[in-house]
């Protein structure tokens, strides 16, 4: 799978590197403004409740849980998801390009997500390890799939 360094326009506002793989992948997948994804993301985490399990809240900068991501890439943005793996059956797609359907896709992987647009891999690092990374599932937009 071909990569292309890409951190969804974070360098316009801040530098460093930080956590912030949602944010980065659905600016990638979108082409919407990196702060305007940001401050969602944010707005969206001070609805979050915590728990005995669950001791913080989501953050643009330093990681989001998933049904915070879930409520922005679904609810808000529209996209649909499409799981890959299922309890109990293993990995059954890697990020891999002869893998994944052709289109922008927001992919979910162990502890990260990241876009991929007709193949090519988009993010500040190649995380597919050779193509043998798990995808959990990913989101597309209704005419990809």
């Amino acid at each position: 799978m071909n990569f292309v360094y890409d951190d969804g326009g974070r360098s316009k506002y801040f530098k460093g590197r930080t956590g912030d793989c949602v944010c980065r992948a659905i600016c990638n997948a979108t082409g919407e403004d990196y702060k305007k994804i940001y401050d969602l993301i944010n707005e969206i985490s001070k609805r979050e409740k915590t728990g005995k399990r669950k001791k913080g809240t989501s953050n643009a900068r330093t990681g989001c849980y998933k049904y915070t991501e879930k409520e922005i890439i679904e609810n808000i943005l529209g996209w649909k998801w499409h799981p890959t793996m299922h309890i109990g059956c293993g990995c059954m797609t890697h990020l891999a390009e002869d893998e994944l359907p052709k289109g922008t896709l927001i992919v979910r992987l162990s502890k990260h997500l990241t876009c991929v647009k007709d193949g090519v891999l988009y993010d500040t690092y190649d995380c597919s390890r050779d193509g043998q990374r798990c995808v959990y599932g990913y989101w597309y937009k209704e005419e990809v799939k």
